[in-house]
């Protein structure tokens, strides 16, 4: 059995926990490895990597993690861990990202790579001039929901795409009627690296450019609707940064989408996040995991009369596309995809680079909130 050791940096936070150690790393380790083309299996050993030494401890002994470091240097010299993996903060990101390289390390990361568009393709340069391998998390492009938005495309269901309208958030409690916040509080202070337009668009922008067109142009308003919450330690702070985005894209071909972002919304749709695409010959509205359509030939004809109630049931109308494949979680499928990318040379198309766009498009983002005007989206040269 071969072996791949992979450094993990930050993967006590929520997502990092969660997502990338137990739902991904360790998922491989206790499912055997992962199968190469060859036949021969690949054991991946990882070492987690934080300043504090009690919490590794703690979460090592948890999963019987052999290996855990507060000492990211020594991490980082060891030549038999080939691959380097970051979801800390986003203002460290990119340090720790460009050290890990001079290691001669292989980067996968959380997005975004910077709060800084310079400093981010600098970074996607030198990752280039490497030779290394390197990576950025596309996750909503694994969802099934979204999978299945990309099977109706490639069919042709769609026709010619007019329009991609996306509603994403929920209501994240202030905490200070009983109720503790969902979210950390450093989303809420531009400082820590917070805001949802930094967060969202990074999402945005990879989605748009994959399934329906790349974003040529970009109008977006912010807002903090919530001014004041409660912190990790019960104690009230401000919030100086946007809680909700407001955003409209011109995409490439000619589509228009408009995809709101907030974390002071009440959910009254069908998950979290959906996305609605409107074509000439069909229509689909996904969530998460399910996905609905509605073809040209099944389009009720409604008529506008406000002197009854609504006769057509419109939720009935859609059809529900099928689950046809057996979906893995969204971060480990895209982990297995850059860890064969590393170990076999298969495609790969969520360089660095592509963390740049997203960052591109979060600065573009506040800059038109802050000027009130749409701006162009120019091409970046790497």
């Amino acid at each position: 059995m071969a072996r791949l050791g992979i450094i993990l940096h930050g993967v006590t936070g929520r997502m990092g926990y969660n997502q990338h150690l137990v739902r991904s790393i360790l998922a491989f380790r206790d499912q055997g490895g992962i199968t190469l083309k060859s036949g021969e299996k690949l054991e991946i050993d990882p070492i987690i990597v934080g300043r504090n030494g009690a919490k590794m401890e703690e979460l090592a002994k948890k999963h019987n993690i052999k290996r855990w470091s507060t000492d990211l240097d020594a991490a980082l010299a060891n030549p038999d861990d080939t691959i380097f993996f970051d979801a800390g903060t986003t203002l460290m990101r990119a340090e720790l990202l460009s050290k890990a390289l001079d290691a001669g390390k292989h980067v996968y990361c959380e997005k975004p790579i910077s709060d800084d568009l310079q400093v981010a393709l600098d970074l996607a340069r030198k990752a280039r001039r490497s030779g290394l391998k390197h990576g950025v998390v596309q996750d909503k492009l694994f969802l099934p929901g979204l999978r299945k938005l990309a099977l109706l495309r490639d069919s042709g269901f769609f026709g010619k795409i007019l329009s991609v309208r996306g509603e994403f958030g929920y209501w994240v409690f202030e905490g200070d009627w009983g109720v503790p916040a969902q979210r950390p509080s450093w989303n809420y202070r531009k400082g820590d690296g917070g805001g949802i337009i930094l967060d969202m668009l990074c999402h945005w922008r990879y989605v748009l450019d994959n399934l329906f067109g790349e974003v040529k142009a970009v109008s977006c308003l912010g807002a903090t609707h919530i001014p004041r919450r409660i912190d990790e330690q019960g104690k009230p702070y401000d919030c100086d940064t946007d809680d909700a985005a407001y955003a409209t894209f011109e995409l490439e071909g000619g589509a228009i989408a408009q995809v709101n972002s907030s974390w002071a919304v009440r959910v009254r749709r069908d998950d979290l996040v959906t996305f609605q695409v409107d074509g000439t010959h069909g229509s689909a509205v996904a969530g998460l995991t399910r996905c609905w359509s509605q073809h040209r030939v099944n389009t009720p004809k409604p008529v506008w009369n406000p002197d009854q109630p609504q006769t057509i049931d419109f939720y009935k109308t859609w059809d529900e596309v099928p689950d046809t494949q057996a979906f893995d979680n969204g971060f480990k499928a895209q982990w297995e995809m850059f860890i064969r990318h590393v170990v076999e040379d298969a495609p790969w198309p969520y360089g660095l680079e592509a963390g740049a766009k997203g960052v591109q498009l979060a600065e573009l983002g506040l800059k038109s909130w802050a000027e009130r005007r749409w701006l162009d989206v120019p091409a970046l040269e790497f």
